[in-house]
């Protein structure tokens, strides 16, 4: 990454004042400090020397960005974001100042949370029972084993697992939609049949949440759920490539 520079931790509205129990990346933690332009300002500090990816300022990164958060709107920016200097980010923040304010706008009073599923680990018991080809696959298995009808059962036991995750993060899908304001699809995750974040205003996480987990525990047989959040609404931010749909529109 590169030496020295600006490190922009997120964009809020101009005049807002910083928080003053937390500091920024580095060690000893770098003072913040904002540059404003027009409408928005960047939440930066002087960027550390060497910067690495290490669990403490990952963990800075974080902490403000939820600190930030708790205040007021914010455009987060992932962790390694730096500029040369001040005048590259007013000049970033001039070309997209009106951008940002919508985006900002948008994203009043909502956080983000994150829903991973993935298919259930043990559930082969009611797998079984449900499908007919397992079970006639698992006895010839039985009746004549071998790699290749151990190999024909793992697969199709596999594609079944997969199978009936997919249709419970569909069901997931459908149910947790209407309770947020905007859904962004995200990266692919290895093992992973359905990953989707959700922008739910913050007052509605802890119930959005419940439902989730609700959810979770019915269709424990055929899906496994990992939830995140209150997160910095980084799938919210408007960047090339972000799939992201606003509920109702």
């Amino acid at each position: 990454m590169t030496a020295g520079g600006v490190y922009v931790y997120a964009i809020i509205r101009a005049r807002r004042r910083l928080p003053t129990d937390v500091g920024g990346v580095g060690s000893p933690a770098a003072p913040l400090r904002t540059i404003q332009r027009g409408r928005v300002a960047a939440v930066v500090s002087d960027a550390p020397p060497k910067l690495r990816a290490r669990r403490r300022d990952l963990l800075a990164h974080q902490a403000l960005l939820l600190r930030l958060s708790d205040e007021g709107p914010v455009l987060p920016m992932r962790f390694g974001m730096v500029a040369p200097d001040e005048e590259s980010v007013r000049g970033q923040l001039a070309v997209g100042e009106a951008d940002h304010v919508a985006a900002l706008e948008h994203l009043s009073d909502g956080v983000e949370v994150n829903v991973k599923a993935f298919p259930a680990q043990n559930a082969l018991r009611s797998l079984l029972a449900d499908d007919r080809k397992l079970r006639r696959l698992r006895d010839e298995a039985l009746r004549r084993p071998g790699f290749e009808a151990n190999l024909r059962l793992g697969e199709a036991v596999a594609a079944a697992l997969e199978s009936r995750a997919t249709e419970a993060g569909r069901e997931l899908l459908r149910e947790l939609t209407p309770r947020a304001r905007a859904v962004a699809s995200g990266p692919e995750v290895q093992g992973c049949v359905l990953n989707m974040s959700f922008l739910v205003n913050r007052g509605d996480s802890d119930d959005f949440r419940s439902a989730a987990e609700q959810f979770a525990e019915t269709h424990s047989e055929r899906a496994e759920l990992r939830l995140m959040g209150p997160l910095p609404c980084y799938s919210f931010v408007p960047a090339e490539g972000t799939r992201v749909r606003t509920v109702g529109v």
